[in-house]
């Protein structure tokens, strides 16, 4: 990516439609966090010019058992925040909330895939209640032997339980590694044995659209190569959720129920210095082991906090209800479900299931069901209740809604659109929030009530971060409307700290510049107006014909077309151009029969939309079409993979996060126009 005579990422595609901010009281809601467009200039400005002082008065809003000497300690590529403090993720999610006289308040509704009856399942945890289960659980793990700084694997489904033990761990001050539950035996082999990991957290199995998960058979399986592999699994606790039949091994696996039978209801927060590490989180690649993210205590705490309340506008005491649809195994779920909003004290919703189980409905049904307030999804989550049709939203009750947002992936401006108009009923705010696992929580989002938005666009950088595009060879800023590499220039409290185990890693993969600059993998512009758009993965992006494309576009410019709901793009190999566009598409059900009556109308139909929208050179020059393209379970479009459908070959990649490998058959016997 640093080669100087790598042209930049041109933009062709271009959005007009600005939806201004409205006022906090159209809303329901006092006020803005964020109050207004000079506020944010202003607090930007001092968290960029004195980051000591501006981030060591948001620090001081949470507890610390000792006080930091030093706010921040950086020289590239490492950083330490609020050297010398000490304290307790745990402790300022729930015991701070307790002592504040908020026990009684709810902090956690849970709601299971299941309907019993027609019913749904529903528990609701206090703020004493969550206390009380989470110490049950640590003194569980001091019972087993678990010590600071032991790495714990959690690989569960979205049951109470995984908010539990997360926070246990990080209660005692055991480092944990979740590994989402769609994950196969052979993730978790690779990530037990890279965090040298001696204790499992599971479930016997879990719910997927009415069918269970087996995840404690895949656990039994990972434990036997673990241990034919010399890494043999201590422990492997078990929460019983879906009754299915598991085999048992004596001395080794135990159950939830039995650990926490006896255990007392409290147990004192592990005392943690600031740069402590309090999670692992792996990111799968193209080539080469899964990454382990290291993530540490103070810094990610007083980011995930603050970004949280500034983004979402959270007002504890307003009747707010937050509902963050990711499942708890991806960053999303760290920042956004548990340690951002708990201690910001508005109730954060977990969900057990899909969106579409019973019915197409369900999601809808829960904001009605909770008088949901803040509602934050994924891109492919909203293309898909298009494809559904507005008939599973019309009838239900959206009214409590006041903050929408995205997350995951670059939403394409006509899926903003139908979210802005069908479920907010355009009148919410959209943040269209940009950010990674590495990053720790929000770094390019619109703020409601300051920034005005733009359908696509992630607009302008979270207060404290100085983002930028530079040119690919010489790393320097680009003119507004020219694409190039997103860089962030200067350290912010919720970023990594490390690949474990892995330091050269970590140095080539994020830092490979002599500039400091955090080099992000991404692709994007700036607009006149100072707005940022992601244009792809850099590795996504296809030089055809000496044009320098961002697949995002034309992916947005095909979704722009009412025939297509979702499309993947990719460069395959071209004889002539020397790398063509691929596209992969999913057909709306009505134009699905058009294109089965006359294939070649709507190929037709569709490149020509391509070139209206962007230009000639950006037309499709293979397309394929069915029903669903490789994701993996969080909704993200795994490329990567496509990449080698469109050139005809087996990579051999990691699929460990594949969530169908079926899809992946499918492709390759698509036809190709």
């Amino acid at each position: 990516m640093t080669d100087p005579e790598r042209q930049n990422i041109e933009s062709s595609l271009h959005e007009t439609r600005v939806f201004p901010p409205r006022p906090a009281a159209e809303l329901g809601m006092s006020h803005w966090v964020v109050d207004g467009r000079e506020d944010y200039r202003e607090q930007h400005r001092r968290a960029i010019e004195d980051p000591e002082r501006f981030w060591g008065a948001v620090a001081s809003e949470l507890d610390w058992f000792e006080p930091f000497s030093r706010v921040l300690d950086w020289k590239a590529p490492d950083a330490k925040w609020f050297d010398g403090g000490v304290t307790n993720v745990c402790h300022n999610a729930l015991d701070r909330q307790i002592a504040a006289g908020h026990g009684d308040e709810v902090a956690l509704i849970w709601e299971g895939e299941p309907t019993p009856g027609g019913q749904p399942e529903v528990l609701r945890f206090t703020y004493r209640e969550l206390h009380a289960e989470v110490c049950r659980f640590a003194r569980a793990l001091d019972a087993l032997g678990v010590k600071k700084g032991d790495v714990v694997t959690i690989y569960m489904g979205m049951v109470p339980e995984l908010a539990i033990a997360v926070l246990a761990c990080a209660r005692i001050g055991a480092p944990h590694s979740v590994i989402f539950g769609g994950f196969s035996a052979q993730a978790i082999v690779d990530r037990v044995q890279d965090a040298s990991s001696q204790v499992i957290v599971t479930c016997d199995g879990s719910w997927r659209r009415g069918g269970v998960v087996p995840l404690k058979a895949n656990v039994d399986q990972a434990c036997a190569t673990l241990e034919a592999k010399g890494h043999p699994v201590r422990d492997v606790v078990v929460v019983r959720r879906v009754g299915n039949d598991v085999d048992w091994h004596a001395g080794r696996d135990k159950e939830w129920s039995d650990l926490v039978a006896d255990q007392a209801p409290d147990r004192a927060p592990e005392p943690m210095a600031a740069e402590d590490m309090l999670f692992l989180l792996y990111t799968s690649g193209s080539t080469g082991k899964p990454k382990g993210i290291v993530h540490t205590t103070g810094g990610y705490m007083v980011w995930t906090y603050f970004t949280a309340r500034a983004t979402f506008n959270l007002l504890p005491d307003e009747g707010q209800v937050y509902w963050c649809t990711a499942d708890i195994g991806w960053i999303t779920g760290h920042s956004y479900i548990l340690y951002g909003l708990l201690p910001n004290r508005v109730p954060t919703i977990m969900y057990e299931g899909a969106p579409n189980a019973p019915d197409e409905g369900r999601f809808w049904e829960i904001i009605e069901r909770h008088k949901v307030t803040h509602f934050y999804t994924a891109p492919t989550a909203i293309r898909a209740f298009m494809k559904w049709g507005d008939k599973h939203v019309t009838g239900k009750d959206l009214s409590s809604l006041k903050v929408l947002g995205t997350v995951g992936e670059p939403i394409n401006p006509e899926a903003w659109a139908w979210y802005h108009r069908v479920i907010g009923r355009e009148r919410c705010p959209i943040v269209d929030t940009w950010w990674q696992t590495e990053t720790g929580g929000h770094m390019l989002t619109p703020l409601p009530g300051v920034t005005a938005t733009k359908p696509g666009s992630c607009t302008t950088p979270m207060i404290g971060v100085d983002a930028a595009i530079v040119d690919a060879g010489t790393f320097r800023e680009v003119e507004p409307g020219g694409g190039g590499l997103l860089v962030i220039r200067r350290p912010w409290p919720g970023m990594l700290r490390g690949i474990h185990g892995d330091r050269q890693r970590f140095v080539d993969t994020y830092w490979h510049n002599d500039r400091g600059y955090y080099v992000a993998g991404d692709g994007a512009r700036q607009d006149e107006d100072g707005f940022f758009w992601i244009m792809g993965r850099v590795d996504d992006v296809i030089n055809v014909s000496g044009h320098r494309i961002g697949t995002m576009e034309v992916e947005s410019a095909l979704v722009g077309h009412p025939a297509v709901v979702e499309a993947a793009v990719v460069g395959m190999p071209h004889e002539i151009k020397g790398t063509g566009i691929a596209a992969f598409c999913t057909l709306e059900p009505h134009w699905a029969a058009k294109f089965d009556a006359d294939p070649k109308a709507v190929t037709d139909a569709l490149r020509a939309h391509v070139a209206k929208e962007i230009g000639p050179f950006a037309k499709p020059d293979a397309l394929r079409f069915a029903d669903g393209l490789p994701k993996t379970r969080s909704g993200k479009i795994m490329r990567r993979l496509l990449r080698d459908v469109a050139a005809g070959i087996d990579g051999h990649q990691d699929t460990t996060t594949l969530e169908d490998r079926g899809v992946l058959e499918n492709l390759r016997a698509c036809q190709v126009y």
